[in-house]
C-alpha cells in the first residue's frame, strides 16, 4: 500500500503561485510514475503532470510553461510548482501514484482545492 498527502492548496489572486505538496509513504519503491491531476466541478478529472521514475516529464498543454512537476526522493514527497495561475487552474489538485505488475495499480491522495480569483 502507499499513502500520498497533499499539502499547499488555497486561494490566489489570478497571477499568482502556489506550490503543492505530496508526502509519499508506505510501498513506495514500487512506484513507476507519480503525478498531479485535477477536477474542476462538472468536469472529468484530467492529468496535470507526470513524473516517472527515471525523470521523464510529461504536461498537460494547459499548464505546460507555467506548472513545474519536481521530487525530492529524499523525502519522498513530490511538488507541483504552479505560476501564472488563471480562473481556469481552479479545481480539486490529486496527487497520484501508480505502477505496473500485470496491469496499473493507482493510489490517489485525498485532494487539495486549488481556487484561483479573477
Amino acid at each position: 500500500q502507499v499513502q500520498l498527502v497533499e499539502s499547499g492548496g488555497g486561494l490566489v489572486q489570478a497571477g499568482g503561485s502556489l506550490r503543492l505538496s505530496c508526502a509519499a509513504s508506505g510501498s513506495i519503491f514500487n512506484i513507476n510514475v507519480m503525478g498531479w491531476y485535477r477536477q474542476a466541478p462538472g468536469k472529468q478529472r484530467e492529468l496535470v503532470a507526470t513524473i516517472t521514475r527515471g525523470g521523464i516529464l510529461n504536461y498537460s498543454d494547459s499548464v505546460k510553461g507555467r506548472f513545474t512537476i519536481s521530487r525530492d526522493n529524499a523525502k519522498n514527497t513530490l511538488y507541483l510548482q504552479m505560476n501564472s495561475l488563471k480562473p481556469e487552474d481552479t479545481a480539486v489538485y490529486y496527487c497520484n501514484a501508480y505502477y505496473f505488475i500485470n496491469r496499473r495499480y493507482d493510489y490517489w491522495g485525498q485532494g487539495t482545492q486549488v481556487t484561483v480569483s479573477s
